[in-house]
């Protein structure tokens, strides 16, 4: 065992270890790795990692999530058309008439792109801070299941007074509508919410098992490795997001057809299914009860090793963070017998995994600007497509190419790249893998404002807003390009979801400790949030006219943070196994022996 003058002190990763650690691991390859089925050091370093099959209970998880954001999605990608634009003529709902479908577009409320863009931006805001609200009850009070169960009713409730604001008389008087929306955009939002901080680590917990070796059929000896079975259950779990987000299709020409009350009264009716699988599947679910109220003892140990370390030179205080020892003033070891202040109420363990936490909720600081890239797809770039020749496409259909291509690719990189990558050795780390989603995100970026240049050059209005084009008859005169150029982008974000948003959630839920999850869940949700709180600051750029300029300068943005961000944690993604390790089994990573390798910070 290591002496204490031995171990280095990592505070930035929040472990303990010795000194040559990857030597110490290469001289005895024999050793069991901690917490698995009798794996030796030497075989999870030289056998292929496969995932295992999923338990039926986080298939079910699949099924909630799938019907949630069906009813998600399948609203909220309306939002766009119902307020921007006024209704069609002839219509009390919405509806375009029959003889002008092959270029007319849904609407409602005539309120404008700017009107439409700060609501929806909202929207997606709020829906994005309650997380913090679902998964504190979840973590303290009701624990996953309970807190999912009461949240889905009160947003089915949302929804219920949704459809209630599009009804012909509501429609008839703007304000009363208006109101309504935004009612329900509120209860929506905290029912949603909530269930998102819950729902994703929910779906991994029913997964249970630990490192094996096997022989497959072919004869090869392979490692069931629950890190990759874990990243297999997110691609699959972020699949069913998108195929729910696919009911958005139907909505389109249900909403251009029949109205938006009929629009938005189908995924109401789907949304019971959530409630429902969710009751029927009760003995089936890995339930995780709640584990007492954490967030202020979390708040005040990161306060009693933030007090020694503070300086009015921001400067100073994070080389201060990055000292060796800044969290031993949160520890109750730190202190003299008897001495121990009255407001340590935990032990050292908590102070590693508040560490833990904290280095997890590092990275995912990077991830509101790759969201802003992804936002614009949640309307600009459905307005994009209205000034392109629709021939009967409804306009706002479009954005529904992002959640297929997701759909199409995530088999593609479950069965064939992520294996082909194992199979030589390559390993594609989360951090790897949310770099890339930053350079793909860009690349999507630049394609739109190209995209969007040649629209305002083509348009035969000179006004830099081709979607509010007309012939002189009233209906609309757009570029004479085809909408569906503008699948890029959707396709393009598609695939750099796959490597950050799925690895966001992925990452969050293996590095967080068991009793942080759902709150680091939550944490990962908000830079959604807090993208649309800079997307909001930015309204007045998000119009037509600068669309050109706005898309080529997230792409620009895009990739100078992702490179920033590699760069920031590339020593992290080295130790990406090692990190995985900690808290399995005797809170040892790879040995029997506690201190000799890898141990929390405790």
């Amino acid at each position: 065992m290591s002496s204490e003058k031995d171990m280095k002190v990592d505070e930035k990763l929040g472990v303990v270890h010795a000194p040559s650690i990857d030597e110490s691991l290469e001289s005895d390859p024999n050793k069991i790795i901690v917490g698995s089925e009798g794996v030796t050091q030497g075989e999870f370093d030289t056998l292929r990692h496969v995932s295992d099959s999923f338990p039926l209970a986080a298939w079910l998880v699949v099924i909630v999530e799938f019907a949630e954001r069906w009813t998600y999605y399948g609203t909220a990608n309306l939002f766009n058309n119902y307020i921007r634009a006024p209704l069609p003529r002839g219509s009390t709902t919405g509806a375009v008439l029959p003889e002008d479908r092959d270029s007319g577009i849904a609407g409602a409320l005539g309120k404008g792109q700017t009107t439409s863009f700060s609501i929806r931006t909202f929207n997606t805001f709020f829906v994005y801070v309650t997380p913090w609200l679902g998964a504190i009850i979840a973590d303290t009070m009701w624990g996953r299941y309970k807190t999912i169960m009461v949240f889905s009713l009160i947003c089915l409730a949302g929804h219920v007074i949704l459809v209630g604001s599009a009804a012909p008389s509501s429609i008839a008087n703007g304000d009363v509508a208006l109101a309504l929306l935004v009612v329900s955009i509120v209860i929506i939002a905290i029912g949603a919410g909530s269930i998102k901080a819950n729902v994703s680590p929910m779906i991994a917990e029913q997964y249970t098992g630990k490192f094996r070796k096997t022989t497959l059929k072919s004869g090869e000896e392979v490692i069931i490795s629950p890190t990759v079975t874990v990243q297999r259950v997110y691609l699959w779990f972020y699949a069913a997001i998108n195929f729910g987000s696919c009911g958005a299709i139907s909505a389109s020409f249900i909403a251009r057809d029949h109205g938006y009350w009929v629009a938005w009264l189908v995924p109401t009716l789907i949304f019971v299914l959530v409630p429902g699988v969710l009751w029927a599947g009760r003995k089936h679910y890995v339930v995780t009860p709640p584990r007492g109220s954490i967030l202020l003892e979390t708040m005040r140990v990161i306060g009693l090793a933030l007090a020694p370390a503070w300086s009015a030179n921001p400067l100073t205080t994070i080389r201060n963070m990055k000292k060796p020892g800044f969290w031993d003033p949160a520890k109750p070891s730190h202190y003299p017998s008897g001495q121990v202040p009255a407001k340590i109420t935990w032990d050292d363990e908590f102070v590693g995994e508040v560490a833990r936490t904290v280095d997890a909720c590092a990275v995912f600081l990077f991830l509101p600007f790759f969201w802003l890239c992804y936002s614009q797809i949640d309307g600009n770039l459905s307005t994009t497509a209205a000034g392109m020749r629709l021939d009967g496409t409804p306009n706002d259909l479009i954005q529904n190419l992002n959640p297929i291509g997701i759909i199409i690719m995530v088999p593609f990189f479950d069965f064939l790249v992520y294996p082909f990558l194992r199979r030589r050795g390559i390993d594609f780390t989360p951090i790897k893998r949310i770099f890339a989603g930053f350079l793909v995100a860009g690349l999507a970026m630049v394609y739109a404002s190209v995209l969007q240049h040649y629209i305002n050059t083509g348009s035969p209005c000179d006004n830099n807003e081709p979607s509010a084009c007309e012939t002189e008859w009233g209906t609309p005169n757009p570029a004479d390009i085809s909408v569906w150029v503008v699948a890029g982008p959707y396709l393009l974000v598609g695939m750099s979801e796959i490597f950050a948003s799925i690895t966001s959630l992925e990452y969050a839920y293996t590095k967080a400790p068991a009793r942080m999850k759902s709150v680091v869940m939550a944490f990962s949700q908000f830079q959604v949030a807090l993208s649309s709180a800079i997307n909001f600051a930015l309204t007045a750029a998000n119009a037509e006219k600068h669309f050109v300029w706005l898309y080529g300068s997230f792409a620009i943005v895009a990739w100078v943070i992702g490179i920033i961000f590699y760069i920031t944690f590339r020593k992290v993604d080295k130790m990406e196994h090692k990190l995985n390790a900690i808290g399995k089994g005797e809170r040892a990573g790879f040995a029997d022996e506690q201190p000799a390798n890898l141990v929390t910070k405790s």
